[in-house]
């Protein structure tokens, strides 16, 4: 089985979100203070519709929540899903780290 098959979890899809220079300067933006998707459009040289591809992809990976007010969706950021994925990231590494300094301090033992 290769890792990932099935579907994405929420880390590939944070990962991906934050893989593109654009989508890291909306969800910048829209972390400061909301934006409607038409007032993001006007910030980049690209199409609306290019614009609200990239919000999805950050709604999808849950870094951004949309709320309508009358005819427009303001976009704000979402702080915690980032949070909880580097927080599980980092906890991930630092165990693996942890494990093999105490295997590294097991072999100095043995050899003394």
């Amino acid at each position: 089985m290769v890792v990932g098959e099935g579907g994405e979890d929420g880390t590939d899809r944070v990962l991906h979100a934050l893989s593109d220079a654009t989508r890291r300067d909306i969800l910048a933006r829209v972390t400061r203070a909301g934006h409607s998707v038409s007032a993001l459009a006007k910030l980049y040289p690209m199409s609306f519709a290019a614009v609200q591809k990239h919000v999805a992809v950050l709604e999808r990976a849950e870094l951004v929540t949309k709320e309508r007010r009358g005819r427009e969706q303001i976009v704000h950021g979402n702080p915690a899903a980032l949070r909880s994925v580097v927080g599980g990231l980092l906890e991930t590494y630092e165990r693996i780290w942890r494990q093999r300094a105490d295997r590294i301090a097991e072999i100095l033992e043995e050899e003394t």
